[in-house]
């Protein structure tokens, strides 16, 4: 076969990794080991368009690399397929999500292998699987089993806790709980009754049920995370989200607050990620203190980084949804109030947090006593403030925070002047601001520094507050009121939550005649039939969140038909974490913090042997759409081309890129299009309608999707590949052209007629290679290995480019060369490179075969190409070894015919020459 027949060459190739089993991993090997993982997709009905596999590219190029460097290497697909898509889908046909599931991953596992990804499909998992969610319910569990203790600075059983509680009561325990924990003795928690210790428990658990305020969508009927919430709407279909107290087990992810911002320093991760987790995580080093509210038992909380602005404090402000908003409240003031928290609560947390200009709020008729100077201070509501973050009020200092100054202004309320002595108390704390506060007689003349202690010990000697470490990140809702998810392992009798036993694990999907609330309000779960434990006790009807599943996944693939365990320790033990990890920076404080939480729990419970789960994080750029534009002349079916538009009044209007080619419309594929088109009229220029184009994100209602089966088809998945890396660096955002393809296909075919004949006979000759073949190709191995090793892909396909031009000026066809560079080639361009190694006689993958190591000194320059002027002016070029001596250099230049034509008979006056730069003749 003397042509490149890229699509029997790479089914070929497809078949033979299957059968062989080729990139099989096992716990066993004796190399050392290398574990590359993409993060999981979700398996929508869309199946993938050019821009999804970007990132399994790259992770893939890397691990067929490492496999050639001598590692024993992991390289895992699975699936995300518990979700809201299916389950809106199996809303609107009365199809089980399951099926529709099915489908979608059967789709993409084809169109995976279609782009001959290195990947192990023994180890593929699936989170709807409940041979999978078996062991997300255990781990849940677990997590139920266990609490935070800050005294081993790790999770520690339940029982231990219970057993200090009989004993001492919690005096002693140091531990992560709710805010409002009392204290108590140990008779005292001998007199509670079993109601009353499990919800004593479930105020230290790790996994616990709580009232909370969430985003709640009617629509959807289920809870949302604030990351799915964009604009007050849900992130998927847009439908409206209000916010809602509902009982909802949590997660204490608040208890390894510390723990997730110092690993942080341990991995190689984006700065900007790590950055985004730092700011989720928000640490703050202040006091909490409370104020008394005029003429009740009532106290507000408040956290504040700068206790020594307490004397410029005029109002204090509380989130609408604030528990004592009811409480404090007048009648006076009551409907406007209760009407402005109404308003309030429905916009999201982010929306919120983003809107510095938008300035409103209601007075609740009642007021608070600053401590330290006894003033009266009126107490407001107004979203700015959050009931999840801190203590959901704040002690407004108009002088020195802008949301509080503008609010102040904008109610008619005191802004307290700053003073000369604050002024220098500030620049002493921080050179870079300015003063802010008035200053007191309790802290009169002293630095910031100096000042804190002394007002920390006012607040402990009156009893009204303490020093304190803040963390802005709250507990995870760990509930959905959805079907398609993992059913939370949890029964309850007289009301108490209790576990399954492990052994009734897992706890599957029942089935349901709809997949929609019940009429009294429940979760689908409450439609199922006789579904009790044991047949009688009622099982949580909530299911777990997306991101269970997706929080300890990389574990199971690493032992994936494990029925005993989610992973056997010994292969923990020798894949320990994830070597390389590429994925969306959309995930930052979602999955990745997450998935940091769980794995840190798991190593506390010495079941893993990694504390943190993902050594280095790349987050792959976009690849956005080339869209085009038709331009549809108002009140007409008439479309002029893209240059004559602005000649006429005309509406530009998106149109399907497979229709168009080289920004070239096909019209009659146009017309067939849509039924609105069949008659369409065009006026045309050259001949041709012209497109408009435009860069925007890949997405169906832009028509500007492109189906990475089509490019396949038509180039070949090596040539997909290439082009994808050849794109740009892999963090960036690159814009797709389909018209950039033929250069890297044209590219492959070059490679491949380097083995051929001129009569079309594959033909490598075993000669020895010239001095400038070895240099061609050790620059080139040089070249890819660092280039690899610093997942620099994109320069790697031009180095390769490069190499091809050499080798066909050089006209080589050297064994010696080629194959090597076949060898280099083989990450990028799997297919074809399994093909020549085949003919030159191979009978194993090339998978396998060792990445060749450069040599200096077939780098090592030993000539100089001199530019040769003859009067300042270039007239040739001629090469000289470096140590040639100055002679024979003049010598040689004076013989030279395309010199001395130039002296136009005259003999030379001297020759110049500056060693290694240029040789001027000078006649």
């Amino acid at each position: 076969m003397s042509e490149y027949n890229f699509n029997q060459i790479e089914k070929k190739w497809q078949r033979y990794w299957e059968e062989h089993h080729t990139f099989k991993a096992t716990a066993t090997s004796d190399k050392p080991k290398y574990y590359a993982m993409d993060m999981f997709p979700y398996p929508s009905g869309a199946g993938l368009h050019v821009g999804h596999p970007l990132g399994y590219i790259a992770s893939d190029i890397v691990s067929r690399y490492k496999r050639q460097k001598g590692f024993n290497v992991l390289h895992p697909m699975g699936f995300d397929s518990f979700g809201l898509p299916a389950e809106q889908y199996a809303i609107q046909t009365g199809q089980h999500p399951a099926i529709t599931t099915e489908q979608n991953i059967q789709r993409y596992v084809e169109q995976l292998k279609n782009l001959g990804f290195s990947y192990d499909w023994e180890h593929e998992i699936r989170t709807s699987d409940p041979s999978y969610y078996k062991w997300t319910q255990w781990i849940f569990m677990q997590l139920f089993k266990s609490y935070y203790d800050y005294s081993q600075d790790k999770a520690a059983p339940i029982e231990n806790l219970v057993k200090e509680f009989e004993q001492h009561g919690n005096s002693r325990v140091n531990a992560a709980c709710d805010e409002d924990t009392p204290a108590f003795t140990a008779d005292e928690w001998k007199g509670m009754n079993e109601q009353e210790q499990s919800e004593m428990l479930l105020k230290y658990r790790l996994t616990y049920l709580a009232e909370a305020v969430v985003n709640w969508c009617p629509a959807l009927g289920t809870v949302l995370a604030n990351d799915e919430v964009v604009g007050g709407v849900s992130e998927r279909g847009g439908y409206p989200v209000e916010r809602k107290r509902m009982r909802q087990w949590m997660m204490r992810i608040t208890a390894y607050a510390e723990r997730l911002l110092q690993g942080l320093e341990d991995i190689d991760w984006p700065e900007p990620v790590k950055e985004m987790q730092r700011n989720w995580i928000g640490k703050s080093i202040g006091a909490e203190m409370s104020f008394a509210v005029e003429n009740t038992e009532e106290r507000i909380k408040v956290f504040t980084t700068r206790l020594d602005t307490v004397y410029g404090v005029t109002f204090l402000v509380l989130a609408p949804e604030h528990d004592l908003v009811e409480q404090i409240t007048t009648d006076e003031q009551r409907a406007t109030v209760e009407e402005y928290a109404r308003v309030a609560k429905n916009r999201s947390e982010r929306e919120r947090m983003a809107d510095v200009k938008t300035v409103s709020g209601a007075f609740t008729g009642s007021y608070a006593i600053n401590p330290f100077n006894n003033e009266k201070l009126p107490i407001y509501i107004a979203d700015y403030v959050l009931a999840g973050y801190g203590t959901g009020a704040v002690m407004a200092v108009p002088s020195g925070d802008q949301r509080d100054w503008n609010f102040a202004r904008h109610f008619d309320l005191p802004i307290v002047p700053i003073s000369d002595a604050q002024k220098d108390m500030d620049k002493q704390a921080d050179p870079t601001k300015e003063g802010r506060y008035i200053n007191s007689e309790l802290v009169n003349g002293l630095t910031y520094q100096e000042a804190l202690p002394i007002l920390v010990k006012f607040l402990e000697e009156n009893g009204i507050g303490k020093a304190k470490i803040n963390y802005r990140m709250r507990d995870a809702v760990f509930s959905r009121q959805r079907y398609w998810g993992e059913p939370v392992p949890v029964y309850f009798k007289d009301g108490i939550p209790h576990l399954l036993e492990e052994s009734d694990l897992p706890l599957e999907l029942p089935k349901i005649d709809a997949y929609l609330p019940t009429e009294t309000g429940e979760p689908p779960l409450g439609r199922a039939q006789e579904w009790k434990y044991k047949g009688e006790y009622s099982y949580e009807l909530s299911t777990m969140p997306g991101w269970a599943g997706s929080s300890w996944y990389w574990y199971r693939y690493m032992d994936p038909q494990n029925d005993k365990a989610f992973a056997d320790k010994d292969v923990i033990a020798y894949w320990q974490n994830v070597d390389l990890y590429i994925g969306g920076s959309e995930h930052a404080t979602g999955h990745l913090l997450y998935s940091r939480f769980w794995n840190k729990f798991l190593y506390d419970m010495d079941l893993v042997v990694a504390a943190e789960p993902f050594k280095k994080l790349i987050n792959q750029g976009m690849i956005q759409g080339r869209s085009n534009f038709v331009y549809r002349i108002k009140d007409s079916n008439t479309y002029v081309s893209f240059g004559l538009k602005d000649q006429y009044d005309a509406t530009p209007l998106h149109v399907d890129v497979n229709i168009v080619d080289n920004d070239v419309l096909d019209l009659e594929a146009f017309k067939r299009w849509r039924p609105e088109n069949a008659n369409a009229e065009f006026i045309l220029e050259d001949g041709k309608y012209i497109c408009g184009v435009e860069i925007e994100k890949m997405s169906k209602s832009k028509y500007n999707v492109v189906n990475p089966d089509d490019i396949v088809e038509r180039y070949g998945a090596d040539t997909l590949r290439m082009y994808e890396m050849f794109l740009g660096p892999l963090e960036q955002f690159k814009p797709w052209n389909t018209n950039g393809m033929d250069g890297v296909n044209k590219f492959l075919r070059k490679y491949w007629k380097l083995f051929y004949d001129n009569e079309g006979n594959f033909a490598v000759s075993d000669e020895a290679p010239t001095a400038a073949e070895l240099k061609t190709l050790h620059k080139t191995i040089k070249k890819v290995e660092e280039d690899v090793e610093r997942f620099s892909f994109n320069t790697s396909v031009s180095t390769f480019m490069i190499c091809v031009n050499e080798l066909t000026q050089q006209k080589s066809n050297k064994r010696a060369v080629l194959e090597p560079l076949t060898i280099i080639l083989a990450p990028y361009a799997p297919h074809i490179a399994e093909e020549i190694w085949e003919k030159l006689g191979h009978k194993e993958s090339i998978s396998y075969a060792a990445f060749p190591e450069w040599k200096e000194e077939y780098l090592v320059e030993n000539t100089f190409e001199y530019p040769v002027s003859v009067n300042g002016k270039v007239r040739t070029k001629t090469s000289f070894a470096l140590d040639t001596p100055r002679e024979e250099i003049e010598k040689a230049v004076l013989s030279n015919e395309q010199v001395t034509k130039f002296f136009d008979g005259k003999a030379p006056k001297k020759i110049i020459i500056v060693p290694n730069k240029i040789i001027n003749v000078v006649v």
